[in-house]
């Protein structure tokens, strides 16, 4: 059974949560506030985390930069009354895989969690569990990926938008196909997300220009991951 960790200090809304992901068919742990979620984080298998912002011992963008560097693989869905464009972007930059406002719908919410978790899911049968270019290795039954045999860690979100270049090497895939894909209709082409993540991918994959392989831009198109030089 898929354990959730909900991280929220309004107990009504608390018990909302739990009650529905229980009758979905969920096992849930309950937090508080962010030392609670920490601790229960340290000692329990968690597969997914829904975080709210406002905490009463600690700014919830904080508390996601401090799961990120410790749980990497972790899904995080953050759930807010915080609306802006500016805190959504800022949540997702900060490694959060999705950004659900509230008042919100349990329905959508129960979607969101599904989608989060089947992308974070194993490989069934028979499908290719290692996808490799050049230096680049993603073990997707392990959910490793490697760089010249040295391992990346990469939020879950990033691991998608690497498998999905992966699974498309040597294709050059649009921006809207890449948001269609990776983040559903939560932005809007102007958004600057997609940047963002490749950005970070290049980054953290130690990726140099000219070198094999490589993310190039192609200039008002899109991107492609490429073994050639």
């Amino acid at each position: 059974m898929r354990k959730i960790l909900i991280v929220e200090d309004d107990r009504n809304l608390l018990e909302f949560i739990s009650r529905g992901l229980r009758e979905a068919g969920f096992s849930v742990e309950e937090a508080p506030d962010a030392l609670t979620a920490q601790t229960i984080l340290s000692g329990t298998e968690i597969d997914l985390m829904i975080l709210d912002l406002m905490l009463p011992d600690m700014n919830g963008f904080e508390f996601l930069q401090r799961v990120r560097r410790r749980w990497p693989q972790l899904p995080v869905l953050i759930l807010s009354a915080r609306s802006s464009v500016e805190d959504r972007v800022r949540g997702l930059e900060l490694g959060s895989d999705d950004y659900l406002t509230k008042p919100f719908s349990f329905a959508e919410l129960l979607a969101r969690v599904k989608a989060l978790l089947r992308r974070a899911s194993r490989p069934s049968e028979g499908e290719e569990t290692v996808l490799r270019a050049g230096s680049l290795e993603m073990d997707l039954l392990r959910r490793e990926v490697r760089m010249h045999g040295r391992p990346v860690d990469l939020s879950p979100k990033e691991f998608a938008l690497l498998e999905y270049l992966l699974r498309n090497q040597g294709r050059v895939l649009t921006k809207i196909q890449i948001l269609e894909r990776i983040w559903g209709y939560h932005f809007s082409p102007e958004s600057n997300i997609v940047e963002v993540y490749i950005c970070r991918l290049r980054e953290k994959l130690g990726l140099k220009k000219g070198e094999r392989p490589s993310i190039r831009t192609i200039r008002e198109v899109g991107y492609i991951l490429t073994d050639e030089t």
